[in-house]
């Protein structure tokens, strides 16, 4: 079982077969990019209990899109501002997809 006194490579191997038991952590746990990534390639929605910098971290949220795209919900101001504004200029430039 993984609680906050876990080392990174317990909570790791844990994550690589339940991207949620990122949730049962330590937050110097959760700031760890290689943990979060492997919990997130797991289960997208384990981006809710990434840390704050991880969730504005491009690869992590990317990984956590590319699992599950409703993930979207976790990710940081910034890069749901940036997700929509490439997705407004892919618009914009593909006039076609409009119609």
């Amino acid at each position: 079982m993984i609680d906050i006194n876990s080392t990174k490579e317990e909570v790791l191997e844990a994550v690589k077969q339940n991207g949620y038991a990122l949730a049962y952590a330590s937050d110097i746990v959760k700031l760890d990019k290689e943990v979060v990534l492997e919990a997130v390639k797991q289960n997208g929605f384990a981006l809710q209990y990434a840390s704050r910098a991880m969730k504005d971290d491009d690869d992590v949220v990317m990984a956590a899109l590319s699992q599950r795209w409703e993930a979207v919900e976790y990710a940081s101001n910034k890069i749901k501002y940036e997700i929509i504004q490439n997705w407004l200029k892919s618009i914009i430039k593909n006039k076609e997809v409009i119609k």
